[in-house]
């Protein structure tokens, strides 16, 4: 039976401590829109998305509404486009990510993900036009979103797309400088790519995925740091026990949410993907957990394990809470995003080699991180490539989405706005990796992806 201490509880959430659903993400198969005419393929991508995903802005609005719950983002996920148009006449696939993009707008959503491929273990024809047409895509569009899986546990690393990214980010940077290489924001380098996350940037529907599906993206740091601040003093596994506990009124909402918008959209529900996704916003910071449980700045020594810890007792408490958690679940450190990471960023508290320590236990990667835009493409795919490995071989999700802002040097700062925040320029190291590099080929898989 449900309280009315808990009914205040969960009032209170919402109210003082910016419990959100982050993200209501619809994810729709393009796989029948596949023709040999890229014009025929693009009229039918569109009819498709803007028939399902029509009216999910307004039934969000409506629940949102209704249960007094701020749903934050409406998002929309595609088939990977690089699968779509290999059969197409287009000697590029620009023309795709401007048809989505018009697909979204007519929807009235926030970002559409998709424009995106898999390359673990190589490049098709497709693969290829896809990936050289990401810095033109992103920058004639707006809400358009990219990824591209260049590694996994079953197949080791493609370092011949870890070399080609770097360029391509690069090339995005520049195409976008005008906007403080915007384009970046939107474009996010994977191992381990989860088929079915709701997140922007690397929101994809997956081939295995259903034609449509819903899946929902919370959040809740401030909830989590609430919490811990009743138990200060206590030893660590009280520490774990109360994350683990707020975690799972925190899916339940986010389950509750699914729930409703799958049976009004008429559209199975998927996935809730629990994630910690902080904000600008101050009392909504992942860093600023961290430093409740003991760390004088998020980046001390101890954060890791404060880190891992974290992760894994908001799985523990997620899985309690719902049958079908999935996406990245976890907690998220992209810079840019929370107000407590750009105050340790700012103030040299945190480094690039801390926040890849981080990773090894965190749900993503080194995520939303400005640096020099004179940062040479090599050392941007030799970040890629230890991040891959970290993923590969640990057999878990990591990504790259790293921000060479041109024009702008360690010290200054960079503005985007809404979610995606502000951030210092991060000092790199620069020594080179070119050689390293260069050499291209594949890297084999871990002996532990062998469990057939």
């Amino acid at each position: 039976m449900i309280t009315n201490f808990e009914i205040l509880e969960t009032i209170k959430m919402f109210q003082e401590q910016h419990l959100d659903v982050r993200t209501v993400t619809m994810g729709v198969s393009l796989l029948d829109c596949i023709s040999q005419s890229a014009d025929e393929s693009c009229g039918m991508i569109y009819d498709k998305i803007t028939r399902y995903a029509g009216n999910l802005v307004r039934v969000c609005d409506d629940i949102s509404r209704e249960y007094r719950i701020p749903i934050i983002n409406k998002r929309i996920s595609v088939t990977p486009i690089s699968i779509i148009a290999a059969a197409s006449d287009a000697s590029d696939y620009v023309c795709f990510a401007k048809t989505m993009d018009r697909a979204a707008r007519e929807c009235g959503v926030d970002f559409i993900g998709g424009f995106s491929a898999l390359v673990h273990k190589g490049y098709t024809i497709g693969d290829r036009k896809l990936v050289n047409s990401i810095p033109e895509g992103l920058a004639t569009t707006d809400l358009v979103c990219s990824s591209v899986n260049l590694a996994s546990t079953r197949t080791g690393i493609n370092m011949d797309a870890v070399r080609d990214m770097g360029e391509i980010i690069t090339q995005t940077a520049r195409l976008t400088s005008d906007k403080n290489a915007i384009g970046c924001a939107k474009l996010v380098v994977f191992a381990n790519a989860p088929e079915d996350n709701p997140f922007m940037a690397g929101a994809f529907h997956g081939v295995g995925e259903a034609e449509c599906i819903i899946n929902v993206g919370i959040s809740g740091p401030g909830v989590i740091k609430a919490s811990l601040e009743n138990v200060r003093g206590k030893d660590l596994g009280i520490v774990a026990e109360t994350i683990k506990r707020s975690a799972f009124k925190i899916t339940r909402v986010g389950e509750l949410v699914a729930q409703i918008a799958s049976s009004r959209l008429n559209v199975p529900f998927g996935i809730i993907d629990l994630s910690l996704a902080p904000t600008p916003s101050v009392g909504d910071s992942v860093a600023r957990i961290l430093e409740e449980i003991g760390l004088q700045d998020c980046g001390a020594w101890g954060t890791t394990a404060a880190l891992a810890m974290l992760n894994d007792a908001v799985k523990k408490g997620g899985t309690m809470a719902s049958s079908f958690v999935g996406g990245l679940s976890g907690a998220f450190i992209p810079v840019s995003e929370d107000e407590g990471m750009i105050d340790v960023a700012t103030r040299g508290m945190i480094s690039l080699e801390k926040l890849e320590a981080m990773t090894c236990v965190c749900s993503v990667g080194l995520d939303m991180i400005a640096v020099p835009g004179d940062t040479p493409p090599e050392i941007l795919s030799g970040m890629i490539a230890d991040e891959m490995a970290i993923g590969t071989f640990n057999n878990k999700t990591t990504a790259v989405r790293v921000i060479p802002v041109p024009g702008k040097t360690i010290g200054d700062f960079v503005e985007y706005g809404g979610l995606l925040g502000s951030a210092p320029i991060m000092k790199v190291n620069t020594s080179s990796c070119k050689a390293f590099i260069d050499r291209g080929g594949r890297i084999p898989a871990p002996i532990h992806s062998m469990k057939n």
